[in-house]
């Protein structure tokens, strides 16, 4: 299955599971692309490069180490099964994911989840954990 692939079954599970939850699927990740939609993808990245694959926009109260935290949505950066994130020696596998790594990391600082999820079983169990494991209500908030 390509990373493609898996972002058309993830979108499907997820109209399918969740058909009120809004999410975004980068079309553009993972395809060749020509020098000049490369470009124009760039700039409308606003030049950063390393963005999630998908984007689900649904704000969750979850109560984490007996505290409450509100993330703002949940990023996934999606790969095929069978790709190595790190090396034996603990370092990234590529620069590549090196990148992505790290804006993984800026996502989370400014209050999303954001996670790497190989394959769609992996992605499936974030994606469910996210939407229902330790949910509360937001009159708990009140």
């Amino acid at each position: 299955m390509t990373e493609s692939q898996l972002q058309e079954q993830i979108a499907q599970y997820l109209r399918l599971q969740y058909p009120n939850v809004l999410f975004h699927s980068d079309f553009g990740s993972g395809i060749k692309m020509t020098k000049g939609q490369a470009i124009k993808q760039k700039r409308q990245n606003g030049g950063i490069r390393g963005w999630p694959d998908m984007f689900i926009a649904e704000p969750i109260p979850k109560l984490q180490n007996n505290r409450f935290r509100v993330f703002n949505g949940l990023f996934l950066e999606l790969k095929k099964d069978g790709v190595r994130l790190k090396k034996k020696n603990d370092e990234w596998a590529s620069d590549h994911i090196a990148e992505q790594a790290k804006m993984l990391a800026r996502l989370a600082e400014k209050g999303y989840r954001a996670e790497f999820a190989v394959g769609f079983d992996e992605a499936k169990r974030i994606i469910d954990e996210y939407l229902s494991f330790d949910t509360i209500s937001n009159e708990n908030f009140n």
